[in-house]
């Protein structure tokens, strides 16, 4: 049996075993059984996480059969923890892992599987997860990974062997779809709403707990004061290396960011093809765009101040200036990001908004804008068309040139070596992003029984910053169809 160690040690857990969604007031955590896969298929294993974790190959089969719900005993109890959060600005009381359970650490690492069955905070859900999500979720993250950006990972994608019905828009057209758990892998879980659920409650003595407990696993011998600030400098470079990439979250409720600065849950997400500041890929956030690219910035902000508002509750010092600290560190995040991205040692906000206009204008598609850029840098010849989805006119051909011509200048001014701009360059600005319409695309063949894109999807992940036969097909702009279809520019929360 492979052996894990007890997760939330110390904490309160709610004592109620039935199992059936309820409310767990005074309680940190739940104790939760995963549900056995009816015939479970392995679809995905990430032999570089594997590796890290010291896990061996003879080992992987023992693995696959505890990360499909198909352990007979477990060496730890799987649990589920008790969160709140705002979501969409609005407070929405106790929420919780609905359909995720930790099955413990190992090697200082918290196991969870998501869509193994129902919890305490399933909320009148199934606790299940569909293919179509967790197949997301699980190229999301590790790509998010190999292009150097904060987040959780993922170890393993299997097939649980069942239909799992999902209304996917929620519009009434439900329908059966393979289920499916993906294994996320990270220090930490811990989400803001874990304190915020206790602060709600005036639950003062277990957010006292969880607070020290967080302290002492994660940011040991940080007072409160301390420890927020952590927090509030990570959340700020994690959004400088969204939008560095062109990440959107989808949906950044409280909850759903982590106390650790790691990019978590991979839901309704999206990826800048074409330069729209005001884009979300979010259905439920068509209206009002509250988690539009531009605006996650201000929503960090904003969630960090819901965080301040809990941990203030049981601490002495006054933990407002720590957060008026966000604007600085972002802004000094995101122009050092944007310096890099343009081979320079330094860039101003004046420089950086010109790009911005630019790029947003002119329809650029960020990920070939930078790369055709490099191009310049070698002295090839480059076509800016390739690079924007507007049809440019001469007009928009001079004002890109002109452009240009200021950065050249700027690298002159700045003493750039070229050699040493150029290789920066190439670390900041990724060849290959895991755009919806590919992962779509991988969907799609996975459904008439063909895993051969998805191998080649894997392989281009690996390695995002690099031109080879596995990225270079996808170094071109999203094709039409994909601006209007589901689950490419237009996604829920549905899972």
């Amino acid at each position: 049996m492979i052996k894990l160690e007890a997760a939330y040690k110390g904490l309160r857990e709610y004592k109620d075993l039935t199992g059936r969604p309820q409310q767990t007031p005074g309680a940190h955590f739940s104790r939760v059984t995963p549900e056995k896969s009816p015939a479970p298929k392995e679809l995905c294993w990430s032999n570089d996480l594997a590796k890290a974790m010291g896990i061996n190959e003879t080992d992987k089969q023992s693995w696959l059969r505890l990360l499909s719900g198909n352990q007979e005993e477990y060496h730890t109890t799987p649990v589920a923890t008790r969160y709140g959060g705002h979501q969409f600005g609005h407070w929405a009381g106790q929420l919780g892992d609905g359909r995720a359970m930790t099955l413990g650490l190992y090697e200082g690492l918290e196991i969870q599987l998501k869509g193994a069955g129902l919890t305490p905070y399933s909320r009148g859900a199934d606790g299940k997860a569909v293919l179509r999500s967790s197949l997301r979720e699980y190229i999301c993250s590790e790509a998010m990974f190999n292009l150097g950006v904060p987040t959780t990972r993922a170890l393993c994608l299997v097939e649980t062997g069942e239909q799992v019905l999902r209304d996917m828009f929620y519009d009434g057209n439900a329908a059966y779809e393979k289920g499916a758990i993906c294994t996320r892998v990270a220090p930490s879980f811990l989400r803001f709403g874990h304190y915020q659920i206790h602060a709600a409650n005036h639950e003062l003595e277990e957010l006292t707990e969880l607070v020290n407990f967080t302290i002492d696993n994660y940011f040991p011998g940080m007072s409160i004061e301390e420890m927020f600030k952590e927090v509030t400098r990570r959340t700020a470079f994690l959004m400088s290396e969204w939008m560095r990439v062109g990440f959107v979250h989808g949906v950044m409720n409280t909850d759903n960011l982590s106390m650790l600065g790691l990019t978590i849950d991979y839901g309704p997400y999206g990826w800048l093809d074409r330069f729209d500041p005001n884009w979300t890929p979010n259905t439920t956030d068509f209206r009002e765009r509250r988690y539009r690219f531009i605006n996650q910035v201000s929503i960090a902000y904003w969630n960090l101040a819901q965080l301040k508002e809990a941990l203030q509750t049981v601490c002495l010092e006054s933990l407002d200036e720590v957060l008026d600290q966000f604007p600085e560190y972002f802004h000094s995040f995101y122009q050092e990001s944007v310096a890099k991205k343009l081979g320079l040692k330094t860039c101003t906000r004046e420089f950086i908004d010109e790009l911005f206009d630019l790029k947003y204008e002119l329809q650029a598609d960020m990920t070939l804008f930078y790369r055709t850029l490099m191009s310049v840098m070698e002295g090839k010849e480059v076509s800016w068309q390739d690079a924007f989805y507007k049809d440019l006119s001469d007009v928009d051909n001079a004002r890109i040139n002109t452009w240009v011509t200021k950065w050249q200048r700027e690298q002159k001014l700045q003493r750039v070596d070229p050699m040493i701009a150029f290789g920066v360059m190439n670390e900041a600005n990724p060849v290959f992003i895991p755009r919806n319409y590919i992962v779509q695309m991988v969907l799609d063949d996975l459904e008439k029984g063909d895993e051969t894109s998805l191998r080649n999807l894997e392989k281009a992940i690996a390695n995002p910053y690099e031109l080879n036969e596995f990225t270079r097909p996808f170094l071109v702009k999203a094709p039409d169809w994909s601006t209007s279809r589901p689950g490419c520019s237009t996604l829920s929360c549905s899972s």
